[in-house]
């Protein structure tokens, strides 16, 4: 007895642009007289010959060529095939080179998306689609192989190529799930570690490789394809660590915060192009990180892209760990052994943009998906990236989802999400005519604020105590505030005033500063407006700036102080701390991502001593609630001399949530040393020097007021007390009343 089949069918099949390759191939039920049957039909491109096999009885039965391009049928028994007994058939064919061929049919396992997936997926709030689409290792009916599904709702067809497959798009057609636009396949015997891609067909006919958008790993670039990766295998071992997080990333706790390009840290000893493992680098990073006293490790983009001297920031593959610095696992035990060791690692989280690169996202399935199709809203006229189109559920569950990924499988702590300020405004760096205005005919991106709340909700719901960080350059407000309170809902924002004005500050001369005084005062007016974080990150040692020790003026001695003072400004001033590597061993020359930082310049007393000043620092102010408790808050926070602009100088006071427990800053931001400086103090008796920025040490002048003053009672400032200090040249002195 023959089957039935449709004759139109064959065609869009064997060249491959079928919606639902299933209604031609694998079993399809018959009657063949009174008893059930099944019809097998299976595509063989380039095979001679083929045979069903029946590996529970050790029968095989020649299949009938019914097309000339390889579609071959044979009538078997019915119970050949019973996926609830783990009993199904196999293919042997024998290829046009003479090879012989075994394998399962992929068309004869039933989809493994649920409606339910699909519907979330469609609605905008599966969190955890990563566990959905991509490609997945599962056993069906016994059998082992991977999963693969995407979202390319306007391709004519799209298949799974690969290594396994020969590249042959013919080989693995997937099924269209309607109306949801994901299409799927299970492909039996497919395994970890081999490369695969979608051969996506476009409406028209023309047929494009894309990589997987929820791919787990890729190839080291240039080359682009992805490797099928099971990331639950690794043991995890920093249950502590998770469990007191919460305390740790707390606004309350001391948060220094060390960012480092994992590709320019060091370079392996084998030659300077040579990248270290993540493995290596957890080892070496920890150990530089509990020497100089940080919290924290802030990591460029680790998402996978193809163009190095992007340093992340315009990825293609947003769920892979870059294959750079090796696999996922060793990326999980790079972040392992940060938490055993106390350090938690951020990562730059990039839902801004992305590259226009042909196997990425841009025009994914023939039609602008991932974007907006109207330039005026769908591209960065800075970047020449695109921009994500945040008014489609499905692109707002893939980003988030995505967030919650990086949280989930590698315990991230923290996501500081880049170029906040783009997203936010739809005339960013456009002219008129340029953008279009939004509902109610603003310049806010209405999609895009909906997007980033509903990001930070479900980051701050589902893993209490991480970090969501926010570079925002503009006056929002309340972009630190809870959603609930009409704000964004980010746990911290980048304090770019402060960094754009104290750095334009330290440009001056010092003999200029005193008519530049209020650039240093006006971040006070609005500190507490927002949960800051103090930044000296990586954009600011590149492009031409220079690094921050070039960027200050004056002759060798004044440049290296004038960085001293900068620091001990920093450490003392209200807010989290965040400085990019080599800042902190006085680097001169600018950042150059395709070589290390200048270790060798460690010879000098000069750069070991701003070295050790940065640990020291570090070491104060976590030793210190005064500098870190109360970061947000008025009460934390008071000005002692904020109007010496003549002579250059600040003093402020620093205070704990216990208001007794408190510290006194005094800066002063010229050459010229105060020896008869009076400051006044709340209360009297001893007053301990407990960082002094001008120390030998650190390779200062050694003037300044060791081991202490004593303040005595005699009104200044408005205060009953006063001490007569020194005040050393281009220096930070911090003094701590003692107590018994």
């Amino acid at each position: 007895m023959r089957s039935q089949i449709d004759l139109q069918a064959i065609g869009p099949v064997i060249h491959g642009y079928h919606e639902n390759p299933f209604a031609v191939l694998g079993p399809h039920p018959i009657e063949d007289g009174d008893r059930r049957a099944l019809s097998v039909r299976a595509y063989l491109p380039d095979s001679q010959q083929a045979w069903v096999v029946d590996p529970s009885h050790g029968q095989s039965q020649p299949m009938r060529r019914i097309h000339p391009a390889g579609l071959y049928e044979a009538i078997c028994p019915a119970d050949i095939h019973d996926l609830d007994q783990q009993r199904t058939y196999q293919f042997r064919s024998i290829e046009q080179n003479g090879e012989q061929v075994t394998m399962h049919d992929p068309y004869a396992f039933p989809p493994l998306l649920s409606d339910y997936d699909l519907h979330l997926l469609g609605e905008g709030r599966n969190w955890k689609s990563y566990e959905k689409l991509g490609a997945h290792i599962r056993t069906v009916g016994g059998v082992t192989g991977v999963n693969f599904a995407v979202w390319a709702p306007n391709a004519e067809s799209v298949s799974v190529v690969g290594d396994f497959n020969g590249w042959d798009r013919r080989r693995h057609a997937l099924r269209k799930h309607i109306p949801s636009g994901v299409w799927e396949l299970f492909i039996p015997e497919v395994a970890a570690g081999l490369l695969y891609k979608f051969s996506i067909k476009f409406p028209g006919g023309h047929c494009e490789e894309k990589c997987d958008p929820y791919g787990f790993a890729a190839e080291v670039p240039p080359k682009t394809a992805n490797v099928v990766t099971d990331l639950d295998h690794y043991t995890w071992n920093d249950s502590q660590w998770l469990a007191e997080r919460e305390q740790r990333n707390a606004l309350d706790a001391p948060m220094s915060i060390y960012e480092v390009h994992l590709g320019s840290w060091k370079r392996s000893d084998e030659g300077p192009n040579y990248w270290f493992n993540y493995r290596e680098l957890a080892h070496q990073l920890v150990e530089y990180c509990q020497e100089m006293g940080y919290t924290h490790l802030q990591l460029l983009p680790i998402s996978e892209h193809p163009y190095t001297p992007s340093w992340g920031y315009q990825t293609v593959g947003y769920y892979a760990a870059t294959s750079r610095y090796g696999s996922p696992e060793d990326f999980m035990y790079f972040v392992d052994h940060c938490h055993q060791n106390g350090i938690g690692v951020i990562i730059d989280w990039v839902p801004a943009h992305f590259p226009k690169d042909g196997h990425g996202l841009a025009n994914f399935d023939g039609t602008s998906l991932y974007e907006h199709a109207d330039p005026r809203q769908g591209e960065h006229p800075d970047w020449g990236t695109k921009v994500f189109n945040y008014g489609r559920n499905e692109v707002r569950n893939f980003l988030t989802s995505n967030a919650l990924f990086w949280l989930d499988k590698f315990h991230i702590d923290g996501l500081r999400v880049d170029a906040v300020a783009s997203m936010l405004y739809l005339d960013y760096s456009r002219e008129e005519g340029e953008w279009i205005p939004n509902q109610y005919g603003g310049r806010e991106n209405l999609e895009a604020i909906d997007f980033l709340k509903e990001f930070n909700e479900q980051v701050h719901v589902q893993h209490p105590g991480v970090l969501t960080i926010a570079e925002e350059s503009t006056a929002w407000g309340g972009v630190s505030r809870p959603t609930y309170l009409g704000g964004l809902g980010f746990s911290l924002k980048w304090n770019m005033g402060w960094m754009n004005d104290t750095l334009r500050y330290m440009r001056h001369e010092p003999i200029h500063r005193q008519y530049h005084h209020d650039e240093l005062t006006f971040s006070l007016i609005y500190a507490f407006t927002e949960n800051f974080c103090l930044p000296f990150s990586h954009d600011e040692v590149v492009h031409g700036k220079g690094s921050l020790l070039d960027q200050m003026p004056g002759d060798l001695w004044q440049r290296f102080a004038n960085l001293r003072m900068l620091y001990g400004y920093m450490w003392t001033h209200p807010g989290k701390k965040l400085l990019f590597m080599g800042g902190d061993i006085a680097q001169w020359h600018e950042w150059n991502s395709e070589s290390e930082l200048q270790w060798d310049l460690l010879q000098w007393e000069t750069h070991q001593g701003i070295k050790k000043l940065v640990a020291d620092l570090n070491a104060v102010y976590r030793a210190e609630p005064a500098l870190h408790q109360v970061d947000f808050e008025f009460t934390g926070f008071e000005w002692i001399d904020c109007h010496n602009y003549a002579d250059s100088i600040l003093a402020y006071m620093r205070r704990a949530e216990d208001p007794n427990d408190f510290v006194i800053v005094a800066c002063n931001f010229t050459p010229v040393p105060r020896s008869d400086y009076r400051l006044g103090v709340p209360e009297g008796g001893w007053y301990r020097e407990i960082m002094n920025t001008d120390s030998t040490y650190y390779g200062g002048s050694n003037v300044g007021n060791f081991p202490g003053i004593m303040a005595e009672r005699r009104e200044s400032h408005g205060r009953p007390y006063s001490v007569e200090m020194t005040l050393p040249p281009l220096s930070v002195v911090v003094l701590k009343p003692h107590r018994e």
